[in-house]
């Protein structure tokens, strides 16, 4: 099974030696995201919740580059510098997810790339090879 680079310019782009997200079949590893807004590639803003937005917003944009979609991601990972900033993930989580929801880690860390306040990556299994 060959590997497929998944790339959209609907995220940020790469600011690294990775790709957005690589597909296996129909499991896709997405690779960290922060709060950058695709067309400036500058955090959203300051405001916690508005980086989390634009986090779950660039995730999908990566998901429907490969084929599918939010929902279909099964497991997540959220790196925040601040863990009191968590019942915020949840509530902003819950505008983008549906039960039922991902398998999901958080993990506190000392600092994020470009001074982001938060960094989600996961893995997507999606329907079909498309």
């Amino acid at each position: 099974m060959s590997k497929v680079i998944v790339a959209t310019d609907k995220a940020p782009a790469a600011i690294g030696t990775y790709s957005q997200a690589v597909k296996i079949g129909t499991t896709v590893y997405l690779s960290g995201q922060i709060p950058l807004v695709p067309e400036t590639m500058e955090l959203v803003s300051d405001d916690f919740r508005a980086q989390a937005v634009q986090v779950f917003q660039n995730l999908s944009a990566v998901c429907e580059a490969a084929g599918g979609v939010l929902q279909d991601m099964v497991k997540v990972q959220i790196y925040l510098p601040d863990l009191g900033q968590f019942a915020t993930v949840n509530e902003v989580m819950a505008e983008f997810f549906t039960k039922p929801y991902p398998a999901r880690a958080a993990i506190g860390v000392r600092a994020l790339p470009k001074g982001a306040q938060i960094e989600i990556d996961g893995i997507m299994e999606i329907p079909s090879t498309n």
